[in-house]
């Protein structure tokens, strides 16, 4: 049985923006999104399409929360560097469309890099061709508290 989505994130509240696991093998991952008004969407609840790059970090992050679930360690924040091409077909991602989240890792290095290559397809058309497609770089630490902690000031020197 599959774990809530939301458990294999580092995302809380309105910002997770996946539903539900559909499919965690081996290299690949299949989840499920539906478009719902949030902090980023216009006043009708659609998304700029855009968006849709954090969606599909959110299945590659989900895909690293899936493989830390199953060796039982604590999911970790990791970063999205970019993408090297990101092309959308539609201009807004309208609310209430439901998503299909497609990634598979392509490489990945004992550094933590690892690139993902990422689709979007609209649920309510079945063999629907993409969407939106990306390949994403992502870069996940050994240890993220070196990347998200502010050191302390240094003291000043008085003359």
């Amino acid at each position: 049985m599959n774990p809530p989505i939301a458990e294999l994130l580092p995302h809380s509240g309105a910002m997770v923006l996946l539903d539900e696991l559909l499919f965690c093998e081996g290299e690949r991952l299949r989840a499920k999104a539906t478009v719902r008004p949030g902090p980023y969407s216009d006043a009708d609840g659609s998304l700029p399409s855009w968006l849709g790059i954090e969606i599909l970090a959110q299945g590659v992050a989900a895909w690293v929360g899936w493989e830390a679930w199953q060796a039982g360690r604590e999911v970790q924040l990791g970063f999205l560097l970019g993408t090297r091409r990101y092309e959308c077909e539609l201009e807004r991602l309208p609310a209430g469309m439901v998503l299909i989240v497609d990634v598979e890792r392509s490489m990945q290095d004992g550094n933590g890099m690892g690139v993902f290559e990422c689709s979007l397809f609209d649920g309510a058309i079945d063999g629907a061709s993409a969407i939106a497609r990306a390949r994403l770089n992502l870069y996940q630490p050994n240890d993220v508290v070196d990347y998200t902690q502010e050191p302390p000031p240094q003291e000043s020197i008085s003359a």
